[in-house]
């Protein structure tokens, strides 16, 4: 399927290039809106929407969950609005600590516990599906680190999704990435003595290792709400121990699934990927290795991007059209 991906208007300041978002959204006619809510800890979560204007009919549901250090008002939101103007309701939230949302003691990117940000996400879904699309197909969009937090979603709402995308997914962490040895081995202890400690080495500056494009690397250091830095010891320690619980657990993923991954992924290894499609319990799956490709697939040339969100378009396409709508699952 052929598509233009939004990323392809964008400069180095602004994903919306020269344009202002309202000037954006409507170019590629589609509503955007946004609100803060409240959590069940006090935390105040940036929540924004997408959907498509007339006369383009709204085909489903998609629920977009971006990664570590990510946000939703960045790269994301281009994929967003892509969804959008193909005839989806799209919704997205801010994960504790990152972009527009309220941090744990107040500290940016330290999430040392990943089941509230999972149950952050369950809740404002349910209520955006109640309120926006409850009767449409709804499907999961991941990338890297929200693709484990997505992955959680599913296997505790059995049959609440029809679908769920992981791009680049953090099923685990590449051995180029890791802090070297032997701290990766004696995080256990730091994260419990100095859980905010955030020297954890990392080998390479996360953007700098996902994106192929250097523009593309410039715009993601020029969003106001991303700052360089390396991780907490206690967040290190947990993104580690989430890959191995749900590496122990990708037989029981049966829901329709794609997965996306670039061959050359530095950051989330593509290895572990390949493994949970081939264990994963689903009839309905799709694996597709790009070669050459960096972590962030939007990252790539304009050729390759088209590429590759054209399959995941498409994709999404074919199963909304599938109809039927979800249980409500767990809560």
């Amino acid at each position: 399927m052929v598509v233009k991906h939004p990323v392809a208007e964008a400069n180095e300041q602004s994903p919306f290039g020269t344009l202002s978002p309202t000037e954006f959204y409507a170019k590629h006619q589609v509503t955007h809106s946004s609100e803060y809510i409240t959590n069940s800890r006090g935390f105040k979560l940036f929540t924004q929407w997408w959907t498509p204007l007339p006369p383009s009919k709204t085909i489903g549901c998609v629920a977009v969950v971006h990664g570590f250090t990510g946000e939703s008002s960045w790269f994301i939101q281009l994929t967003s609005i892509l969804f959008a103007k193909n005839g989806f309701s799209v919704c997205a939230i801010d994960h504790q600590g990152h972009g527009f949302s309220d941090g744990l003691d107040n500290l940016m990117y330290h999430i040392p516990d990943i089941n509230p940000v999972v149950e952050d996400c369950m809740q404002y879904f349910k209520t955006f599906r109640e309120n926006h699309a409850p009767d449409l197909p709804a499907f999961l969009y991941s990338e890297s680190l929200g693709g484990a937090i997505a992955l959680y979603i599913t296997l505790r709402q059995k049959g609440a999704w029809d679908g769920l995308i992981l791009n680049g997914a953090m099923c685990g962490i590449s051995a180029k990435f890791k802090p070297p040895w032997p701290l990766e081995h004696l995080l256990f202890v730091v994260a419990a003595v100095v859980p905010t400690w955030r020297v954890v080495p990392t080998r390479g500056s996360l953007p700098e290792v996902s994106f192929k494009e250097e523009w593309k690397a410039k715009l993601a250091f020029a969003s106001p709400k991303r700052v360089a830095m390396r991780p907490r010891a206690a967040t290190a320690f947990e993104l580690i121990r989430v890959c191995k619980e749900l590496q122990g657990r990708f037989g029981e993923v049966d829901l329709p699934l794609l997965v996306v991954h670039g061959g050359d992924d530095m950051v989330c290894d593509p290895a572990c990927a390949k493994e949970l499609f081939e264990r994963a319990a689903s009839t309905d799956r799709t694996l597709k290795i790009y070669p050459g490709m960096w972590h962030q697939l939007v990252g790539e040339s304009e050729e390759n991007v088209n590429l590759v969100f054209g399959d995941i378009v498409e994709w999404l396409e074919n199963r909304a059209k599938r109809g039927g709508v979800a249980n409500d699952g767990d809560a």
